[in-house]
This record gives structure tokens, C-alpha cells and sequence, in this order.
């Protein structure tokens, strides 16, 4: 994680909104699981990314929350501003798309949080024969190559590849999606090679990255709004640990996502109330599934097979 967050109040948020409202262009709402999201910028390419990624939301809502996406030579690269009484967000000289895409979903899971008992969950979301399956795990563990490695299995459905919102209700946790298209690298067809026609149609950023319809390759009946969690994995790759699949109980999970700030960087507000919230919800979602470590030091292929066995996908 290479971007800084720093909260600011009220009164400095409506100082940088006069300071810098004569860089916004455009005005673009989305809905974000029922916010309403206002991105504020002057640089079309972002706007154009936005657009692909999120659903629309009417010009006459008003707005829950809010990203600027400026451009300021005296500040550093990849510098955000964050007010959590407004839910106002302003991100400064952000080289990533990717960066802005999870700050969106951020503030609308600060409200989310706050306000109705729905949480974020950085990770991929699938539904394998109607059970919901989650893989969460740090950067470079194989999130996103086993979440496509999974989608070539005909029987498997995918809710979101990156970021999901959960809620409690009784003993089950559903998970829910919320953005329109998918965010995916260019080597995603060097290791599944299923997915070259849609890495070849995609339009690259600078990153090597591309916001991209899924559906080309996978059907329209293939991507779900919502599942029942039933699998959590955690993905972590260590040469040095010999176990290549651990089952674990809630509360050793826990732990492991609690000492990794829940595999989620991009969390704007660490409260003492936001900690105790977001362990309470975690501590469900791991009690209420079954719960498996998957060490991916091994080829994509090996690992798949392993996290294919534990699902129970042929």
C-alpha cells in the first residue's frame, strides 16, 4: 500500500471543495449497494473507468458520499484526504485506477457501516453449486489468479472478483456485490489461458490493467448479486511452512484477520468502534462457515486442485 490517508474535518473539507472545484468536469454518481457515490474530477479517464465499473445512479439523488480526484503539484503522489462526517474523500495526484475503484467502495462502506450493519470484505466472492465461497489473502497470494482459476468451472458463479459486503442475518451471512464490471491484469491469460479473448479485447491503463465485462466470457447467468457464505479460505503463500491446507477454527481465523487488518489496506476510519464492529462481523462470517488456510506455494494449478478439493468442485 503506497498511498496515504489522512482525516480532516469538516471545516477542512469544505476549504479544499472551494480550493479545488474549479478542477471538476465532471460530476458522475454511482451506486454503490444502495449509496450513492459522487465522483468529482477533471481527468477523463477516470471518469470513463468509473463509468465501466459502477452502476449508474440518477443525477437527482442526492449524495451519501464523495471522491475529488485532483491533480495538485504541491502535494505528494497518492495523498488522500478523508472527512468521516461528510464522507467526503479527496485524492490527490492517484496513479492507480485500481486505488480509486476500492476508495469508492470504502466510503460507501464507512456509511455502510455506520449507519445499517453491512461490512466490507476485501476479497473475491463466489457461489459453487449454490454455496458461497470467499478468498481472502495479502497481496500476491492468489486471490485474483484462483478466483478466475475457479470460473472455469462451468458450475461455479461469481459475485465479485475484489470487494463484497456482508450482513447478519440469523445464523447466515449473505454476501452482496456491487460494481457493474471487473478490474483485471494482463497476465491474467498467461496462467488461465480460457480468458485470452477477454484480456485481448480489453483496453490496457498504464498499469496493464483493464475494467472489463465479464459476461463476454462467462454468460450472463454466471454473475450473481448475492450468495450465502458457506466456505471462507485464506490464502497466504510461505515456503517455509510445510502444510499446504490447514483447517481452522473461528477463532484462530480471527486472530490471522485481525493481525492483518482483514486483508483490507484501503479502510479509511480505524476506530476503536470501527475495530470492535469489524471483529464482531468477521467473527460471525468465520463462525458461521468452514474455514481453510491454503498455502499457494505451489503451481497455480496445484493450488487450485487443493482449493477445488475443499469446495468440492470437479
Amino acid at each position: 500500500m503506497t498511498y496515504s490517508v489522512e482525516l480532516i474535518s469538516m471545516e477542512q473539507k469544505e476549504e479544499l471543495a472551494e480550493r479545488y472545484g474549479g478542477q471538476v468536469l465532471y460530476e458522475i454518481k454511482a451506486e454503490i449497494y444502495g449509496c450513492c457515490i459522487k465522483l468529482l474530477t477533471g481527468r477523463s479517464a477516470v471518469k470513463d473507468a468509473w463509468e465501466e465499473s459502477f452502476y449508474f445512479a440518477s443525477q437527482n439523488i442526492r449524495s451519501h458520499g464523495r471522491l475529488y480526484v485532483l491533480e495538485e503539484p504541491a502535494r505528494k503522489a497518492n495523498e488522500v484526504c478523508y472527512d468521516p462526517h461528510s464522507k467526503t474523500a479527496f485524492l490527490f495526484n492517484m496513479d492507480y485506477y485500481g486505488w480509486i475503484k476500492s476508495l469508492a467502495l470504502s466510503v460507501a462502506g464507512d456509511i455502510l457501516e455506520d449507519n445499517h450493519g453491512i461490512y466490507s470484505v476485501h476479497g473475491a466472492c463466489l457461489d459453487a453449486g449454490g454455496r458461497g465461497l470467499c478468498l481472502l489473502g495479502g497481496s500476491g497470494a492468489g486471490k485474483t489468479t484462483h478466483t478466475y482459476g475457479l470460473l472455469r468451472a462451468p458450475s461455479v458463479r461469481v459475485v465479485s472478483d475484489d470487494w463484497f459486503f456482508g450482513r447478519i442475518f440469523g445464523d447466515d451471512i449473505l454476501a452482496y456485490g456491487s460494481e457493474k464490471n471487473f478490474y483485471i491484469r494482463a497476465d491474467l491469460a498467461d496462467i488461465w489461458t480460457e480468458f485470452a479473448g477477454l484480456v485481448n479485447k480489453a483496453v490496457m491503463d498504464e498499469k496493464g490493467r483493464a475494467v472489463v465485462d465479464l459476461r463476454w466470457v462467462i454468460g450472463k447467468g454466471r454473475i450473481l448479486p448475492l450468495t450465502t457464505m458457506k466456505n471462507v479460505i485464506l490464502l497466504k503463500r510461505d515456503a517455509n511452512q510445510k502444510e499446504t491446507v490447514r483447517e481452522l477454527d473461528g477463532a484462530e481465523a480471527l486472530r490471522i484477520l485481525e493481525e492483518n487488518g482483514y486483508y483490507n489496506p484501503h479502510l479509511l476510519v480505524h476506530s476503536d468502534f470501527k475495530r470492535h464492529i469489524r471483529s464482531r462481523f468477521f467473527g460471525k462470517l468465520l463462525d458461521s462457515a468452514a474455514v481453510y488456510e491454503v498455502n499457494t506455494i505451489g503451481t497455480p494449478e496445484e493450488s487450485q486442485r487443493e482449493i477445488r478439493r475443499i469446495v468440492r468442485i470437479e
